[in-house]
């Protein structure tokens, strides 16, 4: 399936019924009267998050999203049925905003997360409504309100709890891979990874974190230049970044110069993203020679001292996985224990106001429903 993570949609509530004007007037009553009924409501657009979805390649195709009007009112006083709310499925990660203003009006950030997006109209009233003693045959009736309509740009950031960056062949797809049952694309060239990938670690029965793969970064990056940037987002909302650095680069350069790049890549890209925890992670440890691996580490461990931790590993041989698992899983354990112990309890979700309950008669009976156009 096609990974499409930014679409632009149009969306367009149900107008509001309009409501009737109509008199009774009936063998054998003296007295008719008003008995026009309301107009139902227009149903509302609504957008849910669904964690079973992973991509908005279904509104790329069709970005139209329409709900139907309420029912016109009706005569001995009935209301026009309300129309039912569209509800349309996005992923979980997806920020709405509005297109003209560029206002965020909703992040659909957990599962079964819900956005009205398009308030339907309400229905009119009908001259039933108008009655009174110094004007008892009222004509007048209120049409229904219209709905909303606007244009929506959704973008979807992907909800992973490690996030991996870096230069192109850094070891990312296949760090992924040795850890999860994620099958990215492995190969010997660079941007070999052209979309996110996901992967779930797990560790033992009950406990796993989801690791996120983004295309690699080249120095540019922040300015437009090669793949990553368009996907760094993806890992905004990672709790935890590891940059992976090849310790013995096939271009022969420096793999601490390359670790500098990557690194005001972050920082120029976002102050968000320079501000994450992050750990340092060489890779291909089996090609350094014994002799070359202390001094290098010494070297990182200077330019690197904002970095919370080094790891070395090789997915080759699993030197250092075990422990940059474990790791891993206990920082990620403990920041979802922080962020649950922040959040205060979300008040009850407000019912729905306004929508009437569907008459279980629709029909209309001309004979009876006479419009008292001549008045005797």
């Amino acid at each position: 399936m096609q990974f499409i993570d930014e679409v632009k949609i149009n969306v367009r509530s149900g107008d509001g019924g309009d409501g009737v004007a109509s008199f009774r007037r009936e063998k054998f009553i003296p007295f008719g009267g008003p008995n026009g009924g309301d107009g139902g409501n227009g149903g509302h657009v609504i957008l849910i998050a669904d964690p079973h979805l992973n991509t908005l390649i279904d509104y790329r195709y069709k970005p139209h999203l329409k709900a139907r009007s309420g029912q016109d009112g009706m005569g001995r006083g009935r209301t026009g049925k309300s129309a039912l709310d569209c509800e349309f499925r996005v992923p979980v990660g997806t920020l709405i905003r509005d297109e003209e203003s560029g206002t965020m009006l909703a992040d659909l950030s957990a599962p079964g997360a819900r956005c009205v997006v398009a308030l339907g109209g309400i229905g009119g009233r009908g001259n039933l409504h108008f009655k009174s003693a110094t004007n008892q045959a009222p004509r007048q009736f209120e049409p229904g309100t219209p709905g909303e309509e606007r244009w929506l740009r959704l973008e979807l950031k992907l909800i992973a709890d490690v996030g991996l960056t870096g230069l192109p062949n850094a070891g990312k797809s296949t760090l992924i891979s040795v850890l999860s049952a994620a099958r990215p694309k492995i190969a010997d060239y660079p941007f070999t990874t052209l979309v996110p990938n996901l992967g779930v670690v797990r560790v033992g029965e009950e406990e796993s974190f989801v690791v996120a793969d983004i295309p690699g970064l080249i120095e540019g990056a922040s300015q437009g230049h090669g793949l990553g940037h368009a996907f760094l987002k993806h890992v905004e909302r990672c709790a935890l970044l590891l940059h992976l650095v090849d310790v013995l680069p096939p271009d022969e350069s420096d793999p601490v110069t390359n670790f500098q790049v990557i690194e005001q890549e972050l920082a120029a890209y976002s102050s968000l993203l320079a501000a994450k925890p992050r750990w340092l992670v060489l890779t291909k440890w089996e090609l350094l020679p014994d002799a070359q691996k202390e001094p290098l580490l010494q070297r990182f461990a200077t330019v690197a001292a904002h970095m919370q931790a080094i790891y070395p590993i090789s997915a080759l041989t699993k030197f250092g996985l075990p422990k940059l698992t474990m790791a891993m899983m206990q920082a990620v354990r403990e920041i979802r224990q922080t962020v649950a112990d922040s959040i205060a309890p979300l008040p009850d979700a407000p019912t729905k106001a306004g929508k009437v309950k569907e008459s279980d008669d629709f029909e209309e009976d001309m004979d009876d429903d006479l419009d008292w156009d001549d008045e005797e």
